[in-house]
């Protein structure tokens, strides 16, 4: 089932063109990496999706939903989540306050003061840091936490709003060797008990191989090769606008 479906969007700032009629899908349980050089309009796109940034042209639709000109929040209560290339979280509260927030903010319960607030949805909250393992450290300050493990509770909380959609923009950015492997592990097993989709933005080539189920390229704002991990690697059009080479696109994005 195609869950996101991007239809010929473009954006341009001044005169340059940042993302020129790019379309593409997601389906439901699966995890599609949107990659490309520095400049090459990732963020643009991704933003565009997310709802930072408003199309000039073209739509994007959730299922049946248009969501072109839906903000952020509308899009997160809708079932888009998302995490971010650098974490954010609220480094005063513990870990489950965070999720408690998150939980809080889905149900349009903002308004409630905080005192009783930090009482409901505590069970849901521990089910969510079960999910992505931090069940243990549930009650530690979040400013006290390594960066691995804050970037393990920004996923609890972006499930938090039950997403179908999943944007991850570069997720293992600044993570050792072993938790971006851990981490994308969680995902790829969120992926399949949820049944939801994810797309996300990667510069570890080892990352995009090792989980995407499909792999988009992007230059100078427009997709030029779209397939199979392997399909991508092998892509002689993917390999001379990266490197040149046959050796691999695996060491220069």
């Amino acid at each position: 089932m195609i869950l996101l479906n991007v239809e010929s969007i473009s954006k341009s700032f001044g005169g340059v063109t940042a993302a020129r009629d790019v379309s593409f899908t997601v389906a439901r349980s699966e995890m599609v990496a949107l990659i490309g050089p520095n400049g090459a309009g990732k963020s643009t796109v991704f933003n565009m999706i997310g709802g930072q940034l408003k199309a000039d042209h073209g739509r994007v639709l959730l299922e049946n939903t248009d969501i072109t000109d839906a903000s952020p929040q509308e899009r997160f209560r809708l079932g888009v989540g998302r995490t971010f290339q650098v974490a954010q979280t609220f480094l005063s509260m513990t870990v489950i306050e965070n999720v408690q927030m998150a939980l809080i903010s889905h149900r349009h319960e903002s308004r409630r003061a905080w005192n009783p607030a930090r009482k409901l949805h505590r069970e849901e909250a521990f089910t969510l840091l079960e999910r992505v393992g931090m069940v243990d450290i549930a009650d530690q300050p979040c400013s006290t936490l390594a960066y691995g493990d804050v970037k393990r509770l920004e996923l609890a909380v972006a499930l938090a709003g039950e997403p179908r959609l999943l944007l991850m923009d570069e997720p293992t950015a600044g993570m050792a060797l072993r938790e971006r492997a851990a981490l994308m592990d969680l995902t790829s097993s969120i992926v399949d008990t949820m049944k939801i989709g994810v797309l996300f933005t990667e510069h570890d080539m080892d990352v995009v191989f090792g989980h995407a189920d499909r792999v988009l390229v992007l230059l100078r704002g427009k997709i030029i090769a779209a397939g199979s991990p392997e399909e991508i690697r092998n892509d002689p059009q993917v390999r001379q606008a990266y490197l040149g080479d046959s050796h691999a696109l695996a060491r220069s994005v």
